[in-house]
């Protein structure tokens, strides 16, 4: 009877992955929820994920000069590029939604796609683009976004194959549903500062005043506002710490029942904040300024307190 009960309990584990859809943590079919941050040995082993769609931001020149194989190239670039625009002398604004979802389409993406983004790692700008890129997929209905780790960068210093042809991209139809509750308003952010939790994920010391961006041209930040700069999620290499440090690094600000507000100087290192806590940590009352600070001192004073 011990015999058989160890047997049913060794079949029972090894079947258990089986039956979850799940092997070792990889989608299977493509329906299973990607990690937000996966490595380059996951990309390398996963190259044949059904619905996989490898989107590479760097600029053109740098992806001619060599990318990784089958990936296509979205460049994110300021002021003007697929992924954003100016209004009202904004910069990273949101494209329009028929815009954007043609864009989408005609590169093979659809709300059903496995997208894997794969950015610079030249300085803490170059890869806040991934997870920018991937907060605006997210809100245009893609349900699975991940950022390689380390991009490029990591990826070609490891010695794994390099490709300098264009694929073949089969357009389709990209038939998603906005979710605007992600970005608030100016107007949104003046009725909560008391009621929400506000990061202002600016370096250090653009937060204090010490230093003035030319984008939003009065030193402090926003009433109420906490200082929890982007890049100090991210190793010196480009990669991202280990995620129980962010995890902590968070917690000391807000749990998953506060309401959070993120902002920057114009929509860049918030979106790193905004795409860990909902994505990595899974918080749910998170909102994106996108206006941010360049949109807030047209309307507001900063604080230095």
């Amino acid at each position: 009877m011990k015999k058989k009960m160890i047997v049913l309990l060794t079949v029972v584990m090894l079947c258990t992955p089986l039956l979850s859809g799940v092997v070792y943590g990889y989608p299977q079919g493509g329906n299973e929820k990607i990690d937000p941050i996966v490595s380059t040995n996951w990309l390398e082993e996963n190259m044949d994920l059904e619905n996989l769609v490898i989107v590479d931001v760097r600029t053109s020149e740098e992806y001619e000069a060599g990318h990784i194989s089958n990936s296509v190239n979205i460049p994110f670039v300021v002021p003007f590029s697929a992924w954003i625009t100016m209004k009202d002398d904004l910069l990273l604004e949101l494209p329009e939604d028929d815009e954007l979802f043609s864009m989408l389409g005609s590169f093979g993406i659809t709300e059903k796609s496995n997208v894997v983004l794969i950015s610079g790692t030249s300085d803490p700008y170059a890869i806040a683009a991934a997870p920018r890129v991937a907060d605006t997929l997210i809100y245009a209905g893609v349900k699975n976004v991940a950022i390689l780790d380390g991009g490029y960068t990591k990826w070609a210093e490891e010695g794994r194959s390099i490709d300098t042809e264009t694929p073949v991209i089969t357009e389709k139809e990209f038939d998603g549903k906005v979710n605007k509750k992600i970005f608030v308003s100016t107007e949104y952010v003046e009725r909560k500062i008391g009621k929400s939790v506000i990061i202002d994920a600016r370096d250090e010391n653009v937060y204090t005043g010490e230093v003035i961006e030319p984008y939003a041209e009065k030193p402090g930040h926003i009433e109420t506002a906490v200082s929890l700069p982007a890049p100090l999620m991210w190793n010196e290499d480009g990669t991202y710490k280990d995620m129980d440090e962010i995890r902590q690094m968070v917690s000391s600000i807000a749990d998953k029942n506060d309401h959070i507000i993120v902002y920057c100087g114009c929509g860049g290192y918030a979106s790193a904040w905004y795409f860990i806590l909902t994505e990595a940590f899974g918080y749910k009352h998170v909102k994106f300024y996108d206006g941010s600070a360049q949109e807030w001192v047209k309307y507001n004073d900063m604080v230095l307190n």
